[in-house]
């Protein structure tokens, strides 16, 4: 039976987050203020029967499906809140387990780099898919284990603070998020993803 990595439900995807999101998925794209779900497991294949149940039974959208080398992941999106949750039912019911069995985060690291420098700025750009960070914005860098978690914490620091998403890795063996703005921003941001994380440790 799989293991239940992560169970990520997302309350309304936030326009830089989700935008981000569209950049590596490859099914249905969500829109702003959706609903979503991401659930990760392992062994990487049983993701394939998780999103069988999930389509078959709710109308959601799935937004992508990926199985790595240890993990599977799936994204999940809808309208309506109550779908979204209906197919997250549907999937723990079929795994035997609950929201609790999830694995709790772990944060790695956790760093603000005040006044970015022209070349790091440079060399960040070089490695992204978000927005572009600038010389003299702050960073903030946090990385996380399960991976999944970072879409959450992008989304959550979107709500609490002005940031640019300039990148994150929801999948592999860590998870990490780039975040860059001024740094009363990045500050107010970088508090919320970390509590994000903690309230759920």
């Amino acid at each position: 039976m799989a293991t239940i990595r992560s169970y990520i439900f997302i309350d309304q995807l936030q326009p830089k987050t989700m935008c981000y999101l569209g950049t590596f998925s490859r099914g249905f794209l969500p829109r702003v203020n959706m609903a979503a779900l991401v659930v990760e497991v392992a062994p990487g294949l049983e993701i394939e029967n998780i999103t069988d149940i999930a389509v078959k039974n709710v109308d959601v959208k799935p937004g992508l499906l990926v199985v790595e080398r240890q993990y599977g992941y799936l994204e999940l999106h809808a309208k309506s809140t109550s779908s979204v949750k209906a197919a997250g039912e549907a999937i723990l019911d079929y795994l035997g387990a609950t929201e609790a069995d999830a694995m709790r985060p772990e944060i790695l690291a956790s760093r603000i780099v005040k006044r970015i420098d022209n070349y790091h700025a440079f060399l960040i750009n070089r490695n992204k898919a978000g927005s572009m960070i600038l010389p003299g914005e702050s960073l903030f860098v946090l990385e996380m284990q399960p991976a999944s978690y970072a879409i959450l914490c992008a989304n959550e620091a979107e709500k609490a603070a002005d940031i640019k998403v300039v990148d994150y890795r929801m999948m592999g063996a860590t998870g990490r998020v780039y975040l860059s703005g001024e740094e009363s921003s990045i500050r107010a941001a970088a508090s919320a993803a970390e509590q994000t994380l903690l309230m759920r440790q």
